[in-house]
């Protein structure tokens, strides 16, 4: 029988790869690049999706990306129990595929059957055709053993709650008694919530227009412009976003613009504004003239697309908020936010590698910057004014400890009380936890400046 020239049909047929194990191979290179190259999850998504026409297979890559980013710390460390020796590097996508694949069965529910079969398609999609059967035998066992394996995993509060050991360690140190709660939540998808812009519609009306699209939401009593939906949605096919009617926003962040309090005619300083999404929830509450500064100059066009979607302007500044001699025009603020660079442990839920690239050596040179931060701005704000000091931290280092420290030999500053509508107790401030209120975790103190 004569082979079939190169191009025919044919061979067309036979090198083609299914849909499904196509899907699966974009995936583990994406993983990949997250859990071994320090990828961030939304950069490698962002990567992956463009290869992807249905809306469908992207919704699926999503998916399994974030709940194998989130469980990697667990699934991985199955992966190596059942292997009798490590992988080679130049296999490791075939190890991320395998970690895909135990989240799939585990955590998605996909069945095992198409599992199995379309990740072993995958590996050869890899170009790792050597490992196909590896990869088979790997994924069998991992179905029979599951119950004995998972458990075994339980035994370790690092593979039981997929955290790095010095997370979880600060968890149980700052919070014991809602450390449990803490790490559930961490591991639970979070909601999608929406902040309306009130210069452009009511809540009422954004409810009545997604209602008659078909989506449900919900429009918690304890936040006056969140609508939360109850299942996930590409945002920008819901009504009104192209006219700019809402934002994407945690329940958390929109307590910032409550708390600060904004009046017409004050000077509002977000120190450390991108991507933008409380300048603008500011700039939706009260005629304020706003400077949104941030030290990432590659940040700021983000920021001008945002307030330019919501029809809202403001003034728009690249530089350090710990120098502001290089940036500030010596006229003073009346309010004065400082959304500091934190640990984002309060947002693991949402951005799940955040477990796999913080490291506990981090805190202590962030704490530092929170500390240069505060003291650095603290002469910009006008005597009555009011600063609010705010991170996505659950750790008491971050928070209470920073502003303690602040607050120390400064007679002119005073803690304004908050009340438990914002959290738990944490020195001069409050603490949301991760889930309490279907919200992130949160960090809030408030400082007055006495005349």
């Amino acid at each position: 029988m004569s082979r079939p020239p190169q191009g025919s049909p044919r061979r067309a047929r036979a090198q083609a790869v299914p849909p499904g194990a196509a899907l699966r191979a974009d995936a583990a290179r994406a993983l990949a690049r997250v859990a071994l190259d320090g990828a961030s999850l939304r950069s490698a998504l962002a990567e992956a999706n463009p290869r992807i026409a249905d809306a469908r297979d992207r919704a699926l890559l999503a998916a399994t990306l974030f709940e194998a980013s989130r469980w990697w710390l667990r699934f991985d460390a199955a992966l190596a129990r059942l292997l009798d020796k490590p992988l080679p590097p130049k296999a490791r996508e075939v190890r991320a595929l395998l970690v895909l694949a135990f989240a799939q069965v585990a955590v998605l529910g996909l069945p095992e059957y198409a599992v199995v079969a379309a990740s072993v398609e995958a590996v050869r999609a890899l170009g790792q055709p050597q490992y196909a059967g590896l990869a088979n035998a790997l994924l069998r066992r991992f179905l029979r053993e599951r119950a004995s394996l998972e458990a075994e995993l339980d035994r370790d509060p690092v593979t039981r709650h997929a955290h790095p050991r010095w997370l979880v360690d600060a968890i149980e140190r700052d919070w014991p008694g809602q450390a449990a709660a803490i790490l559930a939540a961490n591991n639970r998808e979070a909601p999608l919530t929406l902040r309306l812009n009130r210069r452009r519609t009511t809540r009422e009306a954004l409810l009545a227009r997604l209602a008659d699209a078909g989506i449900a939401a919900l429009a918690p009593d304890a936040l006056a412009d969140a609508i939360v939906l109850a299942a996930s949605a590409d945002v920008t096919r819901l009504p009104g976003y192209a006219e700019g009617a809402f934002s994407v926003q945690d329940g958390a962040a929109q307590r910032v613009a409550d708390l600060l309090a904004p009046a017409a005619g004050m000077r509002v300083l977000d120190a450390c504004a991108a991507p933008g999404g409380k300048s603008a929830h500011l700039l939706e509450r009260a005629d304020i003239d706003l400077v949104a500064l941030d030290a990432d100059p590659a940040r700021l066009p983000r920021v001008r697309e945002n307030l330019d979607r919501l029809g809202l302007a403001a003034t728009i500044v690249a530089g350090d908020a710990g120098e502001p001699e290089g940036w500030w025009d010596g006229k003073p603020f009346q309010r004065i936010l400082v959304d500091a660079p934190c640990s984002a442990t309060g947002i693991v839920r949402r951005q799940p590698d955040i477990k796999l690239h913080r490291r506990g050596a981090d805190v202590a040179p962030l704490v530092a910057t929170q500390a240069r931060l505060l003291a650095a701005l603290w002469p910009l704000l006008a005597p009555g004014g009011r600063l609010l000091y705010a991170t996505c931290s659950l750790l008491r280092a971050e928070n209470e400890g920073v502003l303690a420290e602040f607050l120390r030999g400064r007679d002119d500053a005073r803690a304004v009380p908050l009340d438990d509508g914002h959290g738990h107790a944490a020195g001069v401030g409050r603490q949301n936890l991760p889930g309490e209120g279907g919200m992130d975790g949160f960090y809030y103190a408030l400082v007055e400046k006495q005349s």
